[in-house]
């Protein structure tokens, strides 16, 4: 069985507890270690990994990025997860869990910044890599041995040593023949994680249970294990017939995936489907016109969003979620898309109006859904001869704000009554 040292490259023919050239004991070793190409990459608890690199104060403490008391968990430190911290939990729950936790408000721009430094260190691998948010991406290796002079298995050691040198933060890798089984794989060793999942795939997952297959929320995994289906190989025993009879239409892909199957390829321009932006309020708002100031406030950050990924909004769909976490969303078709936060918000307005009936709603958000070329943003319209002023108007206020900052020129729309 060949084994590689993460540390130095050392190779070796068969597995060692302790590398004989450098003495490290971090060692991967698997049958098909260097006949694999398929790579999931995953930034370890990547916003607090970088909120501790950029103070090293905390680097033993326990931190968890996110909002006020009623916003959600967006990253917990591994700390923090011994203590029973999740991502997405609420913060009450989360401070109540770790009281000592050092709360940290989200900087997405800087993440955004280091997420692109590790998103270049990838591409020196391969064209081949597909992001899948912020922090993770998969990637395909196929036929770059030669290029490297190395195998896909030693040429990730050398870019988890590359990113932990060059940006001070670290990456869990797995390593499988496809995109499913890189991505269990890569949550199997977490952090500074190297596993590999091969031959032995499909007896590996006939053991665990139905909610560790990607895709299976709890609803789902409550339906499946009522139905008697508590591990992935009382799934992967099915037909397809017998999937689809008892499952409907996914019954069959479902079951293929607890085989370990997935014909899913590596797609390096993954089309954005939508973008969007949200807030959880400090204290429950109920009326249009309380509510109508943070909407704005999303809307103008929505639109910053299209504008810098070059895209337009060719529909609005409003996001509510109530005191008691219901969630709910109506959607919009606009007549022209736009980049322009007042036209987004002229749209959304009547749907808020919809909704904001009476009920207390703990957060808002405006998302852009389909989406649109920037080159096709806000046509000349003789209908509407202001469209131009609005435009240019906007195109102002950001411009001030880049120089000056983003206090600068401030919309009395979206002013807090502070």
């Amino acid at each position: 069985m060949p084994a590689l040292c993460r540390d130095c490259d050392h190779i070796a023919d068969e597995p060692f507890a302790r590398c004989p050239a450098c003495g490290s004991r971090r060692v991967a070793a698997h049958p098909e270690l260097f006949a694999l190409t398929v790579a999931h990459v995953d930034c370890d608890a990547f916003f607090a990994s970088v909120e501790k690199r950029d103070r090293p104060e905390l680097l033993t403490k326990p931190v968890i990025v996110g909002g006020g008391r009623r916003g959600v968990v967006a990253a917990a430190c591994y700390v923090a997860r011994t203590r029973g911290v999740k991502s997405a939990m609420p913060m009450f729950k989360a401070l109540a869990a770790c009281p000592d936790a050092v709360v940290i408000k989200p900087d997405m721009a800087k993440y955004a910044a280091c997420a692109r430094e590790v998103r270049r260190l990838m591409e020196a691998l391969t064209p081949m890599v597909q992001p899948l948010s912020i922090d993770e991406a998969v990637l395909d290796l196929a036929g770059t041995e030669a290029l490297h002079r190395a195998p896909p298995a030693v040429v990730l050691a050398r870019f988890a040593r590359a990113v932990e040198r060059e940006l001070r933060i670290t990456v869990s890798i797995g390593l499988a023949r496809n995109r499913l089984l890189a991505k269990l794989a890569a949550e199997r060793d977490k952090p500074r994680g190297f596993a590999v999942l091969g031959s032995e795939a499909a007896a590996w997952l006939a053991e665990q249970p139905v909610a560790l297959l990607p895709g299976v929320g709890p609803a789902l995994a409550r339906k499946l294990n009522a139905a008697g289906f508590t591990r992935l190989g009382q799934l992967a025993a099915l037909d397809p017939r017998e999937a689809a009879r008892r499952f409907g239409e996914d019954g069959p892909s479902l079951c293929a995936r607890a085989r370990g199957e997935d014909s899913r390829r590596v797609t390096p321009d993954r089309e954005t489907k939508s973008i969007s932006a949200e807030t959880t309020f400090d204290a429950d708002l109920r009326g249009v016109a309380e509510l109508e100031k943070p909407l704005w406030r999303m809307c103008e950050k929505l639109a910053r969003r299209l504008k810098e990924k070059d895209l337009a909004a060719g529909g609005v769909v409003l996001k509510l979620k109530t005191a008691g976490f219901e969630t709910r969303s109506r959607h919009a078709r606009l007549a022209n898309p736009t980049q322009l936060p007042e036209t987004l918000f002229r749209a959304a307005q009547p749907l808020l109006a919809k909704e904001a009936t009476g009920a207390a709603f703990r957060l808002i958000g405006v998302g852009a859904q389909p989406l649109a070329p920037g080159a096709e943003a806000d046509p000349p319209d003789l209908a509407d001869p202001d469209a131009a002023k609005r435009a240019a108007k906007w195109n102002a206020v950001e411009a001030l704000r880049e120089r000056f900052g983003a206090a600068a020129v401030v919309s009395g729309r979206g002013l807090d009554k502070s």
